[in-house]
């Protein structure tokens, strides 16, 4: 008699442009990646529900919760929020509160399971054409985007929340051109995928929880 299949996971993505995936194919998005990385390897992980949209700050991100609720539980929650807030220039310390209330959103949809939710850090968009032609101070930006990731690490370790720390590779690579998307700021798929090796083993640990 052959094994009955395991029931899917189902997986949450919450975030901005890049978990939508701007200007990449729907499969080249990283939550999708992720998901097929992970059945690939028999977890039987869901394509995400994905509550994204591009230009997304943290309120913005819980308003549209808010709008899509109720959600009902999930297996899995990856979160990927913040550098519209880097990008306005808006408040660390506001973001950080922010940040803290979404996270514990994501721990509420994965039915109060913290280590069924997955956060990565902001990449910087700093090493990008688009940031060579029409930002300021490129200092800068990598300086705020340190200190945003630096209080949504925090705020990860006290909830006991696994962080990938994805903004490594994203100033090593970021700006080769096959690392780019067309409009020379948003990642490639290529780009998610080193995300996803990134982000595989870790959700790999947490599922198998």
């Amino acid at each position: 008699m052959s094994p009955l299949p395991r029931a899917q996971i189902a997986y949450l993505a919450l975030g901005d442009s890049y978990t939508i995936g701007e200007d990449v194919a729907e499969d080249g998005r990283w939550p999708l990646q992720l998901a097929h990385a992970l059945r690939e390897e028999g977890i039987p992980l869901s394509d995400p529900r994905i509550i994204a949209t591009t230009g997304w700050t943290t309120d913005e991100l819980s308003a549209a919760i808010d709008g899509a609720e109720p959600l009902g539980a999930y297996g899995f929650v990856s979160l990927l929020i913040g550098v519209n807030n880097q990008y306005r220039g808006r408040d660390v310390d506001d973001y950080a509160r922010e940040f803290a209330t979404l996270l514990e959103r994501a721990i509420g949809f994965a039915d109060g399971r913290a280590d069924r939710v997955l956060v990565l850090s902001i990449p910087d968009w700093g090493v990008t054409p688009f940031a060579r032609f029409e930002a300021g101070n490129r200092t800068n930006i990598a300086a705020e985007i340190d200190a945003h990731n630096a209080a949504a690490h925090a705020i990860c370790a006290q909830h006991a929340v696994a962080f990938v720390d994805v903004t490594p590779v994203s100033r090593t690579r970021g700006a080769e051109p096959e690392m780019l998307a067309a409009d020379g700021l948003h990642p490639s798929a290529a780009m998610y995928t080193e995300w996803t090796r990134l982000a595989l083993p870790i959700a790999r640990r947490l599922l198998a929880a």
